[in-house]
């Protein structure tokens, strides 16, 4: 799975915050598109180490679960380890803060199990990566002391 997609965005507000609300898997279902409902199945040190998604988004229903590695406020990544629909998901947020404002990185791998020209897998995933920033963005925004 060597092909990814990436893009960024920068938020208003300290690296901590914005990975406090990316660690908050349980709330994804209020800004993040088609997931319905996040069970975090382990933890260490109150961040989610394994969790089981439910998605459904247009004719898309699926059920996944994912590890997660943390380094602190400035990295996590994820990989697959089951799913109904995906055959592989390997994403990270990397966290650059300048000053009041964060820049946040998404890159994300995606592999299903049905045949999908590459193409249209990769437009797929820029529309997962730009839709994620732009929910995190804003409910970073919405839980951000004024």
């Amino acid at each position: 799975m060597a092909d990814q997609t990436e893009s960024s965005i920068d938020i208003d507000a300290p690296a901590s915050l914005i990975m406090d609300v990316i660690a908050d898997l349980p709330a994804y279902p209020s800004w993040s598109d088609g997931i319905t409902q996040v069970t975090v199945l382990e933890e260490k040190d109150g961040r989610p180490l394994r969790a089981r998604f439910h998605l459904e988004s247009g004719p898309i229903r699926d059920t996944y679960e994912l590890v997660y590695e943390w380094d602190g406020d400035r990295e996590v990544s994820w990989t697959l380890t089951s799913g109904d629909m995906l055959k592989a998901m390997d994403g990270t947020y990397l966290l650059d803060a300048h000053g009041d404002t964060t820049t946040v990185h998404y890159r994300l791998a995606v592999d299903v199990k049905i045949p999908m020209i590459g193409m249209i897998k990769r437009k797929a995933e820029k529309v997962i990566v730009d839709t994620a920033l732009k929910g995190l963005r804003k409910r970073v925004a919405e839980i951000s002391p004024a």
